[in-house]
């Protein structure tokens, strides 16, 4: 699909269109729906071709003893952690995200670039003036 062409002629279409998301991200939502118990806990990229980009995607179960048991890894197997991976919160998602810490990040202070824009653009007033 190539999106609105906003009246240009019918064979011009929309150039340059970018994937938002990167390919590892992509690849840690189709293991994530594929492996619906499991939590996706990061991926590594392993190698690629000319078609392809592999990664390995490292899955937790959080029913497992072990996991459960464990005080460091025993965070991802709350409820909350469900499909981290559809919800950008894996390392590959919180970088297109534009998420970090430092200088470089400074567009989504306030968790995200539209609360960021919000809080910067909201005009405040006290109920009586």
């Amino acid at each position: 699909k190539k999106g609105n062409t906003s009246g240009k002629p019918v064979n011009e279409g929309v150039n340059a269109l970018k994937n938002q998301r990167s390919n590892q991200a992509i690849a840690e939502e189709r293991v994530g729906r594929a492996n619906g118990a499991l939590r996706v806990l990061n991926s590594y990229w392993v190698g690629h071709d000319s078609t392809f980009s592999f990664y390995e995607v490292i899955c937790v179960d959080p029913m497992h003893n072990a996991i459960r048991n464990d005080p460091k890894i025993n965070w991802i197997c709350s409820a909350k952690q469900k499909h981290r991976e559809m919800r950008g919160l894996t390392s590959a998602n919180k970088k297109s995200r534009g998420l970090g810490k430092g200088h470089r990040f400074n567009q989504t202070i306030g968790g995200s670039r539209r609360a960021c824009w919000k809080r910067n653009n909201k005009q405040e007033m006290h109920r009586k003036r």
